[in-house]
Formats: C-alpha cells, structure tokens, sequence
C-alpha cells in the first residue's frame, strides 16, 4: 500500500537514454504513475520531436504532464514544479507511486534544493539576454561574471542556460541570482524521495540519438516544424529553441540544405546530451547510477534495482516476480 511517506522515485537521465522504457517497468513493478520532467515533452506541439512516449510506449500506464502546454506559452521551472507536486499529491491520494522521469535538471533541483522565488522576466530583457549570448559564450559569461561573481563561479563555462538565467535576472532587477537562490526550501523532504540516475557509456548513446532523429524525421519531425512555423511565433519561446527545431525551420526558410540541418540536429542534441550527464554528475552525485548500455529494462534488472536501492512495494514487486 503506498502511503503519504512512500518516497517518490526521480529518474533523471540524458535524452535517448532509455528513461520512458525504464519508467514504465517500474510504474509496472510498484503500482506507480508517470510525472514528466522534461521541459520540452510539455509542449503539446512537440509531440515527435520531444520524443513524447505514445501510448504503447506508455504501457497502460497512467502519464502525466506530457502535451499540455502550447508552444506560444513559457512553462517556467516554478510553474512545472506547483504543477508536479498536484500530480505527487492525486497520485498518492489514488494510493498509487509517484515517479518522476525527465532529462530537465533544473525540474529536480526545484523539488529537493527548492525554488526560488524568481522575478518574471520581461520580454525587454530577454532581448538584452539574447543580445549578450549572440557575442558568444565568452561574453555570456563575462556578463554573468559582473552580476554575480559567486553564481557564476559555481557554474560551468558550456552552460550557457545557467549563465543565461544570471544574466536574465541581473539585467531584469540588478541583483545577484544567489540573493533569490539564498530564500529556498526543498518541496520534498530529504526522506521523501529516492534519485536514480542513467548513467550511460558515451558513444552508445550518442549512436542512439542519431539513429533516434532519423526515426523522427520518417515520422514527420519536418511536417511539426512546419506547422509550428506556421504560427508565426516569437522564436524566443523554449519551444521555438527546442532541439531539431531551429535547423529545420532553416531548411524550411531555405537557409539550410536538408542534409545539414539533419546533421546540425544531431550535433546540437549530442551536445545537449553531455550537458546533461555534466549536470548530472555535479548537482546529483548522492543519487543511485544505473550504468550500462543500454540502460537495464528487463524484468530481473528492475527486481535487482528495487531490491539493491531499498525501494520496496511488496505486493507489487511478488506480482513482477511471477
């Protein structure tokens, strides 16, 4: 029976690492839903190229927080994470396990370091932002450096998005990130969940991604661009700058061959992806690493896995085994 203290399982991994197939054996193993964690499988235009699980991937099993945003709105971090802690709470309440899956460190952090109580920011600003990272990542960062000295000595020089989100706030109220940062407070208590993380072999995973955005495009990645174009949206919008998007819209735009701008998707999501096991490793070195390739799915794996993190739900786990 899952209770109100039945910890809430976070899988975090990078992107075509496996997470939604391992999420569902999971859910399947401990009477548990699915809570998406990843910024860009919200927006409900994205549904291919976001890799959004259909329904057989999903299993039977109920998903959560997948499509429900439109793509001319901003799903801030603060928004997904009110959102998330509703579905945690319906869940529980349906005496079902939460289990959070996504790629979207930030989405984490929100639920175990806390969350800011951040300014907007104004359309103004992010123009001034956009400005300051058109000169390069150097000047992104010296930027960052003269608004906040001690924030942006803890982030690394390829992490453009953290670099960004100092400079945003420094430009939008003339304080320092770590002045807000300094106010938080986890959502869920240190004894409340259990972090997993994919931890894959690189080279595997990266094989995995190109193979992966050929399959999108055979399913009509190039016809969810177009439509998206067709919007005529502010190309500032996350879901404007998602992965595979811009090249595409430049092949549209007949700025970019075809070919090349299959090849920039690639590259772009390649470099996301060790942006993302670089996140991993510095903001979650407590969480268990699921290491291989590919990622482990099989039945005995999931049992060995609940088993040897001390994530339990006995009835559950005795209906896996047989």
């Amino acid at each position: 029976m899952i209770t109100e203290t039945s910890p809430v399982i976070l899988l975090a991994g990078p992107t075509a690492s496996g997470k939604t197939a391992l999420a569902v054996r999971l859910a399947k193993a401990l009477n548990g839903e699915i809570i998406n964690a990843d910024s860009m499988q919200i927006y409900a235009d994205l549904e291919i190229l976001s890799a959004r699980p259909g329904k057989a991937e999903q299993g039977g099993i109920a998903h959560h927080l997948f499509g429900t945003v439109d793509a001319a709105e901003r799903a801030s971090t603060g928004w997904w994470a009110a959102a998330a802690m509703e579905q945690i709470d319906a869940i529980r309440g349906r005496g079902r396990r939460p289990i959070i899956v996504g790629g979207t460190g930030l989405y984490f952090n929100a639920l175990v370091k806390g969350l800011a109580a951040m300014p907007e920011i104004s359309d103004r600003t992010r123009q001034s932002a956009d400005d300051i990272e058109a000169q390069g990542a150097e000047a992104l960062r010296e930027q960052a450096m003269a608004f906040d000295p001690e924030a942006t000595g803890r982030i690394k020089p390829a992490d453009l998005q953290r670099l960004r989100r100092v400079v945003e706030i420094g430009l939008e109220t003339g304080q320092p990130i770590s002045a807000f940062q300094a106010r938080t407070t986890p959502l869920l208590p240190e004894c409340g969940w259990t972090g997993l993380v994919i931890e894959l072999e690189r080279q595997w995973l990266y094989q995995r991604i190109e193979a992966r955005f050929d399959t999108m495009m055979d399913q009509g990645a190039l016809d969810e661009v177009r439509t998206l174009a067709e919007r005529g949206l502010d190309r500032t919008l996350p879901a404007m700058k998602a992965l595979g998007v811009p090249p595409l819209m430049a092949f549209l735009a007949g700025t970019m061959d075809r070919e090349t701008a299959i090849v920039q998707a690639k590259q772009d999501t390649r470099r996301y992806a060790k942006r993302q096991m670089t996140w991993f490793r510095n903001q979650m070195p407590g969480w268990k690493r699921l290491a291989g390739s590919p990622a482990p799915i099989s039945d005995e794996d999931v049992i060995s896995l609940l088993r040897t993190t001390g994530i339990t739900n006995r009835p559950a786990e005795r209906e896996a085994e047989e």
